[in-house]
């Protein structure tokens, strides 16, 4: 691919910025001050220890919680909301179980528009399984029934929640190269929050560090696509981060993030109407 292909392909996402956004819960405070830009089609990981403010941030980038101070903006614009434009997946597929899978993917869509359900399972390799139901598919079909949910609605920004954190080793590497093949297809800005520091490498262009809701670290990742896992450059970096991470010892307080309605922060959880957008 040209450069001049590269900057076209890339400006189909959105840039996302973030203006010293504040979130507080109780007297809790989860994120503080936190500055942020990303740019159009960029990927961008976000690892930290349980509750250091990682999820948060991205539920507030959802539109699915409010900052109590400091603004989000999407391509220069104050987002306070939803955002047709932006899809966020989750650990768990949330799939309707009384839908088949084609009608999961095409939930939100014209009837007129069906036909691009079919085509995107197509691009996660599940082509043959439209009329399937949801109880029938192993748990790495499920997500992918989800990202193509997600990707059906072409979306500028993919949010993605630890999606992958419940499957298995060899499925979350297949996983990978699927996400990593779409993203350079498609060209959408993604903001990966993962435990996982190898995860984080092979997939992101810059994997940030949060500890205590401060960004402690932005390390940009200057490896060609698809990601040797067993190279010398990538071990380095891997080990880099991963030891970042574990300089600061667990504490006590390093406790789940506060959650609402089904895991989600905030008290009453999102509306019906969030999951929308959420799924």
């Amino acid at each position: 691919m040209s450069q001049s292909e590269s900057e076209s392909h890339r400006q189909r996402g959105v840039r996302l910025q973030l203006r010293g956004v504040t979130k507080t819960f109780g007297d809790r405070e989860v994120l503080h001050a936190t500055d942020l830009d990303v740019e159009p089609g960029e990927f961008v990981a976000i690892v930290g220890r349980s509750g250091c403010g990682k999820s948060t941030l991205l539920r507030l980038v959802a539109g699915l919680e409010a900052a109590t101070q400091g603004d989000i903006l999407l391509n220069q614009t104050p987002s306070t909301g939803l955002n047709p434009h932006t899809r966020i997946m989750f650990q768990d597929a949330r799939l309707l179980p009384w839908k088949p899978v084609l009608d999961n993917v095409a939930l939100g869509l014209p009837k007129e528009e069906r036909e691009k359900a079919q085509a995107v399972l197509e691009n996660v390799g599940l082509h043959d399984r439209g009329g399937d139901w949801p109880a029938n598919l192993s748990g790495g079909q499920r997500q992918r029934v989800a990202l193509a949910r997600a990707l059906v609605h072409r979306p500028e920004l993919l949010l993605l929640d630890e999606p992958l954190g419940a499957l298995d080793a060899l499925t979350r590497i297949e996983m990978h190269a699927l996400i990593e093949g779409l993203w350079q297809r498609h060209g959408f800005t993604a903001l990966l929050v993962t435990h996982d520091v190898q995860e984080a490498v092979a997939l992101a262009d810059r994997v940030l560090l949060i500890e205590d809701g401060h960004i402690a670290l932005d390390e940009r990742i200057a490896l060609p696509h698809p990601r040797e896992r067993g190279s010398a450059a990538f071990a380095a970096l891997e080990k880099r981060i991963l030891d970042r991470v574990l300089a600061r010892p667990a504490r006590d307080d390093d406790s789940p993030e506060p959650t609402g309605h089904d895991g989600d922060a905030g008290g009453s959880g999102p509306s019906p109407l969030a999951w929308r957008f959420a799924i």
